[in-house]
């Protein structure tokens, strides 16, 4: 699995909105199948004020790249201020004709159901939210686990790996004043390392990744061969916080 992640704000007073730009690949040797599709724009709504929450809107192309048997649309419906129905999606999957052989319906945060109702089949629901999840910024199980850094795996990371943010850390760890001093820090020592490429005319050059022809970042696949021998302790990398 690989993917393209940028994005571009657009701030709206009493919301924000992300909109990726980029694809998502997901590559499975054994069938010979290269899936690809995009993002949908999120929306952060009340976000100096009020209870803050969040929907998801726009359409979703799937396809496989390798063949043009099928393809899937799912559409992530706004919700509408005179309709109390939120978080809902709708799609279809098409054969290469464009007939459609399959619909889906459901709410991305709860499930979503294949066939016509009521004798459509689940199949995919959204796992129960952790009991504490209130105190954790409302994240899931996985992502609070995103951060978490056993010590057997960080002897086999790079020094660029974000669970190695300190200020990441004291921010889990409930440390804010602290977090954000080393916030700031590490921003600073950005601004500095941007300043010395920029006044020797030089570009930043990724370790792990390359760009391709369709100006989108790729992995040039050197991480796993460095991670396994020797290492990364040999690594040639500034100091990132």
């Amino acid at each position: 699995m690989s993917l393209d992640m940028r994005w571009k704000n657009k701030f709206w007073g009493k919301s924000m909105e992300i909109v990726p730009v980029g694809t998502t690949h997901v590559i499975l040797p054994g069938f010979g199948d290269h899936y690809e599709w995009n993002k949908v724009t999120s929306c952060i709504h009340n976000i100096l004020s009020g209870q803050r929450w969040i929907e998801h809107y726009g359409e979703i192309s799937i396809r496989n790249t390798s063949t043009d048997i099928c393809q899937c649309k799912v559409t992530f419906i706004k919700a509408k201020y005179w309709n109390s129905s939120v978080n809902e999606v709708e799609g279809t999957i098409t054969d290469h004709k464009g007939k459609v052989i399959h619909r889906l319906f459901g709410k991305w945060n709860e499930g979503v159901y294949c066939g016509d109702p009521p004798s459509a089949t689940c199949i995919w629901r959204a796992n129960a939210m952790p009991a504490d999840h209130e105190q954790y910024y409302g994240f899931t199980k996985f992502a609070m686990e995103l951060n978490e850094l056993d010590p057997s795996l960080k002897l086999l990371l790079p020094p660029t790996d974000t669970r190695l943010r300190l200020d990441q850390r004291l921010l889990e760890e409930g440390k804010v004043e602290a977090a954000e001093e080393q916030k700031q820090k590490i921003e600073q020592q950005q601004r500095d390392r941007r300043r010395v490429l920029e006044e020797n005319t030089m570009t930043h050059q990724p370790t792990f990744f390359r760009k391709s022809k369709d100006d989108t970042w790729v992995s040039n696949n050197t991480y796993w061969d460095l991670r396994s021998d020797p290492g990364f302790a040999h690594l040639d990398c500034p100091v990132l916080w």
